[in-house]
């Protein structure tokens, strides 16, 4: 055998497996693939190695294992490269099997206990390399597990640092979880060791940490939790969230909620006595205002109540899309649209339709054709290219004029 400096092999490898929270059969199975690859390495040959660990003494005992034959034998012409491979590892040639026993012959089963403290440091390092990768590869799993299970839960941590702008949340056990930029809630400064609650919102495989946790508190999901988390109605099933809507940029969500108890009014359940249990939500979410919608099977009933206070007055289903076209009361049009038209946004994402609202007075005023076309199930795209056309004419003309004042 080549000499080389002798390693400790398992003070080596007990040094990967430290505070791993990993179970003892998963680093038990690693560490034997580990000696198995460091044995190989050290013999120079790709043959059987069997591992005995020994847990209560922490004794390791690793042998080859082989018999001796004249030539391999025959294989099945169905088996594949790999196969072949494998049932190959199990045999010696006696001319190879005499550097290791110089009495050996064809039909002996050399089976020779291996020195663990002789392999080389090349050996031991391509082991610790192995173990290192199953055991990553049992710590991701093990996220996956515990992690995808949970998603759509709330979870509360500790702000371990921010990497830019992202912030990198300790779970415990080891874990930690990234709320990124895009999921926070905007305007909100977290800072290091504060305390943060947010929703498990996806885990993904990542090149850097095997698995990744990646928490959300701007997505519909995270008020969702907090509903369960704040009425116990809901927690126990009595109240159903139906339909949840939510601009966290904007700092505003619709909710829509069903009582299964007649004699329990969801809104009210939601609400709490003097507002305590969404005011407590509220601040959650850095003052967000919070709709409570009380959906209604009837779904004219559930559309004209997402715009509440607004009164509808007429409603008009396109045919072959989902986009209503509605009709309310001149004095609360501005509240029905809303800033920006944030507020008919956030009712058509509740109920799963294209709001498109009008004042009573602008409908009365138009003619026939106009309605016409507003009603068609065609105008979207003709508005799109209309918008389209406009856009590009007033680019033109700005060129236009930016042209004359160079010359």
């Amino acid at each position: 055998m080549k000499n080389e400096p002798k390693v400790n092999l398992l003070d080596v490898l007990k040094e990967v497996v430290e505070d791993k929270s990993v179970d003892d059969s998963v680093i038990l199975d690693a560490l034997k693939k580990a000696l198995i690859s460091a044995a190989r390495k050290y013999l120079h040959i790709e043959k059987k190695i069997n591992v005995d660990i020994d847990m209560e003494t922490n004794e390791v005992h690793v042998f080859l294992n082989v018999e001796v034959v004249d030539d391999y034998p025959d294989y099945d012409p169905n088996m594949t490269a790999e196969e072949v491979a494998e049932m190959d590892e199990g045999y010696m040639l006696v001319d190879e099997a005499r550097d290791f026993n110089e009495d050996a012959q064809a039909g002996d089963s050399l089976y020779m206990e291996l020195p663990t403290s002789s392999f080389g440091r090349q050996a031991i390092q391509t082991a610790k390399q192995l173990l290192t990768q199953h055991i990553r590869s049992a710590e991701c799993q093990r996220i996956m597990d515990i992690y995808r299970s949970r998603i759509g839960t709330i979870i509360n941590g500790t702000v371990l640092r921010l990497e830019q702008r992202n912030v990198i949340v300790d779970l415990g056990n080891k874990i930690e979880a990234e709320l990124p930029a895009r999921e926070q809630i905007p305007h909100e400064r977290l800072t290091q060791g504060a305390s943060v609650k947010a929703v498990i919102a996806r885990v993904e495989e990542s090149t850097k940490s095997g698995a990744q946790v990646i928490l959300s508190r701007s997505n519909a999901d995270f008020l969702k939790a907090l509903l369960r988390q704040e009425v116990p109605e809901i927690y126990e099933g009595t109240v159903e969230i139906k339909a949840v809507a939510r601009d966290s940029k904007n700092r505003r969500a619709k909710i829509a909620v069903y009582s299964r108890d007649e004699k329990i009014d969801p809104v009210g359940a939601c609400v709490g006595m003097k507002g305590a249990r969404v005011q407590t939500i509220v601040r959650e979410l850095g003052n967000e205002r919070i709709d409570i919608v009380h959906w209604d099977e009837n779904f004219d009933v559930f559309v004209q109540r997402s715009l509440a206070p607004a009164s509808v007055l007429k409603m008009f289903p396109v045919p072959d899309t989902d986009r209503i076209v509605i009709i309310v009361d001149d004095e609360n049009l501005a509240q029905a649209i809303g800033k920006g038209g944030q507020n008919v946004e956030l009712a058509g994402r509740l109920v799963d339709r294209k709001l498109d609202v009008h004042g009573e007075q602008e409908w009365s005023q138009m003619d026939e054709e106009a309605k016409n076309n507003i009603l068609a199930p065609n105008y979207e795209d003709e508005r799109r290219m209309r918008t389209k056309r406009l856009d590009e004419d007033r680019k033109a003309k700005a060129a236009a004029v930016k042209k004359d004042v160079n010359a």
